[in-house]
């Protein structure tokens, strides 16, 4: 196939940072935009654009630019260079840029530009949310979100998934936890009222009570039922008064669904999809993640050595990647629980006495970092503990739920074969109090076609957390949503 080689040095002289740091066009002349790093000795600019964790560096003759120009070459402006790309004779880039032309696109004021070259508290930055991604940690973490979110859709579409668009306003509390935001069009304290005194939602916009969506997995499930194998991934809501570093309001859910499908394709499906994204950004994001497996190796030398994580960043993703995950029913779990040394010691905040409990993160990673040493998917929890719509097994005690346990963080996938038995569902509706009225359209599945069918969902911003190794789930998505807190 013929090149145009024109287009092409057209297209590299008009590149990124990220494509000119790997040019090998020296003496080309180049046209780069972005936004100033640092600016030393009135000589040397470093120039970021956001295609990489690294600048450029750019190179200007001090003694033949107006002295006007130089002193609006400050952090945080916006600049377009022109110049020929020749090979660095410092260290630490290959490559720089000796600029013939500077023009300043937009200034920005040393005094109050709040994103200076130092190092800032993360708490400091989410207060600047709208500039903190303009630091090297931001950039990176939401350069690997980008790489995730496009290896989560590559994942389903290659594997043949249909991608379902689910309501982001919905009647249905799939989870029952009872924590949604309210959507109504009614104005405050002007709401209509029934002869109880109720707020009569007859009257308002949708005829009825709707909220934002805390789940897609009852729609999906009925496509499911359609199109074989469906994935939702999108925007959810959680009105939880949670102030942790693992809550967020707003957060994004990934649920495939797949019909004809039983637990053990379940527990494949979600080892083969984890696997393959987090090796997309292994193979895609390694510049960034050497430089946040690097932040997180000095965050943890400060932390008191017991703290301390065993592994590195990268050391976690090949932990995932490159070991099967361990296979423990909920019983055998409990039973090594309940036997190991932080139980029997008391070191556990929350003991382990009787088969039952509610597992805990820190029950979680001892089973994942102590135990078994390697991803662990615990299944058969009891009924009790678990959703309505998990299917109950024939001990009449436990259903088909699966969680999948990582080191650092404990459960980051929760799933289950769905109970696909009318009348078994009917029962467990009824003994839940959830009205079968609002939920009509969910049991017509299982009136006209039903069949074995399972999934799960894995919370985004936990991902990304895990690929990232940041603390906080505040600081892996762009905006966080939490309690008092909508600023931008």
């Amino acid at each position: 196939m013929a090149i145009n080689i024109n287009k092409y040095f057209r297209e590299m002289i008009k590149g990124t940072v990220s494509d000119l740091l790997k040019s090998e066009l020296f003496l080309q002349e180049v046209s780069l935009k972005g936004w100033v790093r640092t600016f030393r000795s009135n000589r040397f600019i470093a120039l970021n654009d956001g295609s990489t964790i690294h600048n450029i560096q750019c190179v200007i003759d001090f003694e033949n630019t107006d002295e006007e120009t130089l002193k609006r070459i400050t952090t945080g402006a916006a600049i377009a260079v022109k110049g020929t790309l020749v090979e660095s004779q410092g260290k630490g880039q290959s490559v720089e840029i000796q600029v013939s032309e500077i023009e300043i696109l937009g200034d920005s004021n040393p005094e109050e530009y709040p994103i200076q070259p130092k190092k800032h508290s993360l708490e400091f930055l989410r207060e600047n949310a709208h500039l903190r991604v303009r630091t090297n940690t931001f950039s990176a973490v939401m350069r690997v979100r980008s790489k995730l979110s496009f290896a989560v859709h590559k994942y389903f579409q290659d594997e043949g998934f249909n991608y379902v668009h689910t309501p982001v306003i919905t009647g249905s509390d799939a989870e029952g936890a009872g924590e949604m935001f309210k959507v109504t069009s009614f104005e405050a304290n002007k709401a209509p009222l029934t002869e109880a005194g109720d707020i009569d939602y007859s009257k308002d916009f949708f005829g009825k009570e709707t909220n934002l969506t805390v789940s897609g997995q009852l729609e999906a499930e009925t496509y499911a039922m359609a199109l074989g194998k469906v994935y939702t991934f999108g925007p959810t809501f959680r009105a939880e008064n949670s102030n942790t570093t693992r809550h967020l309001a707003e957060f994004w859910m990934i649920e495939p669904e797949v019909a004809f499908m039983d637990l053990d394709g379940n527990m494949d499906l979600a080892e083969d999809f984890i696997k393959s994204v987090l090796a997309y950004v292994l193979e895609h994001c390694q510049d960034d993640l050497a430089f946040l497996d690097q932040r997180l190796s000095q965050e943890e030398k400060s932390k008191p050595q017991a703290e301390r994580s065993e592994m590195s960043l990268l050391e976690k993703l090949r932990f995932i990647t490159e070991n099967n995950f361990k296979r423990v029913s909920y019983t055998e779990a409990i039973d090594i629980l309940r036997n190991s040394k932080p139980n029997k010691k008391k070191k556990f905040q929350f003991p382990i006495n009787e088969w039952g409990a509610d597992l805990q993160s820190e029950h979680e990673r001892y089973l994942v970092e102590k135990h078994f040493k390697c991803p662990v998917i615990l299944f058969d929890y009891p009924a009790n503990i678990k959703a309505f719509y998990m299917r109950l097994n024939e001990d009449g005690k436990t259903v088909r739920a699966m969680d999948v346990l990582f080191p650092g963080i404990g459960e980051i996938v929760g799933g289950a074969q769905r109970e696909e038995r009318l009348d078994v569902l009917k029962e467990k509706m009824a003994a839940l109090g959830i009205d079968e009225k609002e939920l009509w359209w969910y049991l017509d599945t299982r009136k006209f076609g039903t069949a074995v069918h399972a999934g799960f969902g894995l919370g985004f911003e936990r991902l990304v957390q895990f690929a990232t190794g940041m603390a906080n789930i505040r600081d892996v998505i762009p905006f966080p949503r939490t309690p008092q807190n909508a600023e931008f």
